[in-house]
């Protein structure tokens, strides 16, 4: 799945980003859609791609023992779906959720042992891969530009509230991996850019996530936990909505 992400989908979402911006379409002073941005309501549909890793702390076990040498947070890639759901505030405001946000990722942890196991089949340095399948739903504030021909620029920021599906706080027999809680919480902002068609708007949009609460379930019974306090999520999406 992660070769076909990297190699396949990833490039081509990158090149349908680009290509409106290089577009002639764009430069017709015929207008789009003109009565799209004064509807109440409207919807659409995110299909995208995301890089996630942990930014982590380590607990004082760490430097009082020598099994675990170093710990890194490696990123990863993932693809997100969701629902968009628009309501219009004003002239330039507008609120926004995702009613139906899916969120697959699959993030790693890269350690460095000085006495690996040969038993467990470790090496030196051994990765320890979290999979996540999330339900994120956010709220966010959006700012738009005055709208330039069929093109107008925006900013968006908010917060968020996510259930992971295949956290594993709850396994018992869990030696070889990094145990997770399935809530977390934090906030989200980016940029995107509307390009008006004469059915539809595309908009591509690139969003940085932080979250804020400790998704470490440590247990100091197991030495791939037991080394790190801390750990909070990272994200960057890039994403492309068709409304």
């Amino acid at each position: 799945m992660q070769h076909l992400l990297r190699h396949k989908i990833a490039p081509l979402l990158l090149g349908v980003f680009l290509l409106p911006l290089f577009s002639k379409a764009q430069l017709d002073k015929e207008l789009n859609l003109q009565e799209h941005d004064y509807k109440k309501f409207h919807f659409g549909i995110n299909l995208g791609t995301n890089r996630a890793y942990y930014h982590f702390n380590f607990n004082p076990r760490f430097l009082q023992y020598d099994s675990v040498l170093v710990v890194e947070s490696l990123q990863s890639q993932g693809i997100n779906l969701a629902w968009l759901v628009n309501m219009r505030l004003g002239e330039h405001f507008d609120l926004r959720t995702y009613p139906l946000n899916l969120v697959f990722t699959e993030k790693a942890f890269q350690y460095r042992l000085k006495y690996p196991s040969r038993v467990d089949k470790e090496d030196t340095i051994t990765t320890r891969k979290v999979q996540g399948i999330t339900l994120s739903l956010p709220v966010q504030f959006k700012f738009s530009s005055d709208r330039i021909d069929n093109f107008k620029v925006y900013v968006i920021g908010g917060g968020k509230i996510e259930y992971d599906f295949a956290a594993n706080a709850g396994e018992k027999n869990a030696e070889k991996l990094i145990k997770l809680n399935k809530l977390d919480y934090g906030i989200e902002a980016g940029i995107g850019f509307h390009f008006y068609f004469p059915v539809f708007v595309f908009s591509p949009e690139i969003k940085l996530g932080w979250g804020f609460k400790n998704v470490h379930y440590r247990d100091p019974d197991l030495k791939y936990s037991n080394v790190i306090d801390q750990i909070k999520s990272r994200t960057i999406q890039l994403s492309l909505i068709v409304e």
